[in-house]
């Protein structure tokens, strides 16, 4: 009895102490196709880049996207909490690629039929939108837990 009980500890114990690093969300873990592998996120929003990021996308992306409602195409409200960094980057830098070859690129361009068009933006630009993407969720996030507090 006692050597069940160990044996019971250890593999719990060893259950327990899996690998946490790996995201929550499984799309999360999907970096697309194209030029972006990695992006370094830090905690703080760089609030310069998240500007250029919202002019670069007001002057790019709003004629198919809004953020808060679909529209041509996905709303993109809290698309940093539903796809990698490098997805979003790669989608924006490789959307016809991406909608030939990533499964959730695919996915889209099936529920919305228009394929989203290459607007020969550059990988900086492409990170200033993310930044953009992060600051607005970021802010809808808060504007939830403050409600929630009420």
């Amino acid at each position: 009895m006692k050597k069940i009980n160990v044996i019971m500890f250890a593999v719990l114990l060893f259950i327990s102490c899996g690998d946490n690093s790996a995201p929550t969300n499984p799309l999360m873990s999907d970096k697309g196709i194209g030029p972006i592998t990695n992006v370094k996120i830090y905690d703080n929003i760089d609030t310069k880049m998240a500007s250029m990021g919202e002019i670069a996308f007001n002057q790019n992306c709003v004629s198919c996207h809004k953020m808060d409602k679909k529209f041509i195409g996905p709303s993109l409200e809290q698309i940093t909490e539903r796809r990698s960094p490098e997805w979003i980057m790669n989608m924006i830098l490789n959307p016809e690629v991406m909608v030939k070859e990533n499964p959730i690129a695919k996915e889209l361009l099936m529920e919305y039929i228009a394929p989203m068009a290459n607007q020969s933006l550059s990988a900086q630009e492409a990170r200033n939108i993310l930044e953009y993407f992060r600051q607005y969720d970021e802010t809808i996030k808060n504007k939830i837990l403050k409600e929630e507090v009420k």
